[in-house]
């Protein structure tokens, strides 16, 4: 196994996706004017970074289970799921883009 690459402070790429939209994510609609929001969610080596940062586990958060772990903090959530092989590791975070605020990025 390769040491881990020591800290330089450049920036790094990750692999993600975002949503832009207005109300709440369980009612999404298209932005508008007045509401206007973006929910990330990230994969890959940052998830990791970001789920081994935020522990514990939290195991009555829904959808937790043997197969699930799931952590949150904040606006945060993040989860690992044994199941899946290829991108095991997943963030969502978001924010409201008229206050700045940060915002949860999924629902359950």
């Amino acid at each position: 196994m390769a040491a881990p690459k020591a800290w330089d402070g450049t920036y790094s790429s990750f692999s993600g996706n975002y949503l832009i939209y207005s109300n709440d994510l369980d009612e999404k609609a298209a932005p508008t004017p007045s509401d206007s929001r973006v929910a990330f969610m990230v994969e890959g080596t940052l998830a990791k970074s970001l789920f081994d940062s935020i522990g514990p586990d939290k195991k009555e958060a829904c959808g937790a289970s043997a197969d699930l772990r799931v952590r949150e903090c904040g606006d945060l959530d993040c989860t690992f799921d044994r199941l899946n092989k290829k991108n095991p590791y997943t963030c969502h975070f978001g924010l409201n883009l008229k206050t700045g605020k940060s915002i949860e990025g999924a629902t359950c």
